[in-house]
């Protein structure tokens, strides 16, 4: 449990350095979008540990990868770009 544990720290650490990397103007402060990342994917592992159960390391660091992109897409902000109205509510 404890090597799953680690692993999946280091997935979402890596997952939310590059979405924090990527696309830093539509997320909060890095360091928000590194605690999230890394502790999504701690919990990830943990439901999917306790689902699947022990020896399924594999489906567990998937599970956790998962939850933490979830987590992540969360923390997303809409673009800042306006949306102009349609020609048919212009008349």
């Amino acid at each position: 449990m404890f090597w799953e544990a680690l692993g999946s720290v280091m997935l979402g650490l890596a997952l939310s350095w590059a979405a924090a990397h990527r696309l830093p103007d539509r997320l909060p402060a890095r360091r928000v979008v590194l605690a999230s990342g890394t502790l999504g994917a701690l919990f990830g592992a943990l439901v999917t540990h306790a689902a699947l159960g022990p020896g399924n390391a594999p489906g567990t660091l998937v599970g956790a990868v998962a939850v933490a992109a979830v987590v992540l897409s969360l923390l997303l902000r809409p673009t800042t770009r306006r949306m102009r109205r349609s020609a048919a509510t212009q008349s």
